[in-house]
């Protein structure tokens, strides 16, 4: 049952949102390729974003935080995500690098461009 119920948010979450996005971007003339980019860009932020928030997390994989067995607490900020290690000294370190860092901003900034540039590609077939 809990398979079917995780099967189903997954449906919902991923299919019937990119085909209301591809549905409602057909309906608005935009190219397919921006649709592709913007549903590409946007899946990578929010995957890269997910992953950058919970990586210090030890319910997972306790073994593998950075944050398990050094007497710290694992801290998240959702936006700009990130993770922290909260240390007995009251000094939170980062425990993500700079290049997942760097793939979710440029996954953001791609999304946010497109969308822009489909607003302009619907203005421009009007006039």
């Amino acid at each position: 049952m809990k398979a079917l119920v995780l099967l189903s948010a997954a449906f919902v979450v991923f299919v019937m949102a990119a085909f209301l996005v591809g549905l409602l971007g057909r309906r608005a003339r935009i190219p397919n390729w921006m649709l592709v980019v913007f549903l590409l860009a946007g899946w990578l932020t929010v995957l890269v974003g997910g992953f950058l928030t919970q990586r210090a997390q030890p319910q997972l994989f306790p073994d593998t935080s950075p944050c398990y067995g050094t007497r710290t607490t694992p801290v998240s900020h959702y936006f700009p995500p990130d993770s922290f290690c909260l240390h007995a000294d009251g000094e939170l370190r980062t425990v993500n690098g700079p290049n997942a860092k760097l793939v979710f901003w440029t996954a953001a900034n791609t999304t946010l461009a497109v969308a822009i540039a489909a607003a302009f590609a619907r203005r421009r077939q009007r006039s």
